[in-house]
C-alpha cells in the first residue's frame, strides 16, 4: 500500500518538473504577427506577453483611429495564432518527457 503512494508521489513530482520545463520553453518562444502588409507588427512571447509593437508612420491617420485599432487587433491575433501553431506538438515543439 505504501509503495503505491510513493509511486504516485514520485509521478506527481516528475509531472511538476515537466510542467516547469514546459513553462520555461514557452517563455523562450516568440511569434510576430502583422497586418496590412507589415504596417503594424506585434511580437508576443510564449506567455502571451506583448514584447514589441511597430507601427509605420504612413499607417497613422488622425482621422481614422478605428482603422489603426483594427490593424493592431489583427496583428495581435495573427501573432497569437502563430504562437499557438509554434507551440503545438505537430510543429515539432517537444515538451520534455512527453
Amino acid at each position: 500500500m505504501g509503495s503505491g503512494f510513493a509511486k504516485k508521489k514520485k509521478q506527481a513530482k516528475m509531472m511538476q518538473q515537466q510542467l516547469s520545463m514546459m513553462q520555461q520553453q514557452m517563455a523562450s518562444i516568440e511569434a510576430t504577427g502583422s497586418a496590412a502588409n507589415g504596417l503594424v507588427e506585434i511580437t508576443l512571447s510564449g506567455e502571451q506577453e506583448m514584447k514589441s509593437i511597430k507601427i509605420k508612420p504612413e499607417c497613422v491617420d488622425p482621422e481614422d483611429i478605428e482603422g489603426l485599432q483594427d490593424l493592431i487587433k489583427a496583428a495581435y491575433n495573427d501573432a497569437s495564432k502563430k504562437l499557438a501553431a509554434a507551440s503545438s506538438p505537430s510543429s515539432g515543439f517537444q515538451f520534455p518527457g512527453l
